[in-house]
């Protein structure tokens, strides 16, 4: 999908809320010098747009007894399993990413295990009945950091702008 044409008043309403997803809409009013009511009207159409996809609490996976994450790359014997592979791998709570990847791997997943043992049961009762050809496992000591990708300062379309 084509990214949107985003004007500065929605670039400055993008970077507010990334930086606080429960900032109060009318601050963020406040910050952009326009009304609530637009500001909702923006969040509204960028959400229709596909832009912001729902808010959530993150959850610290180690908070909740969750001491093991890892990457697996995943080859299938027979590529014409992707659809089945890919559903059985939505139905596993513990994998919480899934991506189509070019290179060494047809699929590349993260999941979450409660320890190392935990993992290996998940690899070999849920995940070798995929039909795999083979897997790769990394497991992460620690993530060093996470955070949303920067708003792009690109020309914008500033007819939005001159309505307000």
């Amino acid at each position: 999908m084509a990214h949107q044409n985003l004007d500065s008043l929605d670039k400055k309403i993008l970077r507010l809320i990334a930086e606080d997803a429960r900032i109060p809409f009318l601050e963020v009013a406040r910050a952009c010098n326009v009304s609530g009511a637009a500001i909702h009207q923006r969040i509204q159409k960028l959400s229709n747009q596909g832009v912001l996809k729902g808010s959530q609490f993150i959850i610290d996976p180690e908070k909740i007894g969750y001491e093991t994450c890892a990457y697996i790359g995943l080859n299938l014997k027979n590529p014409e399993d992707f659809d089945n592979a890919l559903a059985v791998l939505q139905q596993i709570p513990e994998v919480v990413e899934c991506h189509y990847t070019t290179g060494d791997y047809d699929m590349f997943i993260k999941i979450y295990a409660l320890n190392n043992h935990h993992l290996l049961n998940i690899i070999h009762n849920k995940l070798q009945p995929l039909g795999l050809a083979r897997s790769e496992s990394i497991i992460s000591f620690h993530s060093a950091f996470s955070r949303q990708l920067p708003i792009a300062d690109v020309p914008t379309d500033n007819t939005a702008d001159e309505e307000e």
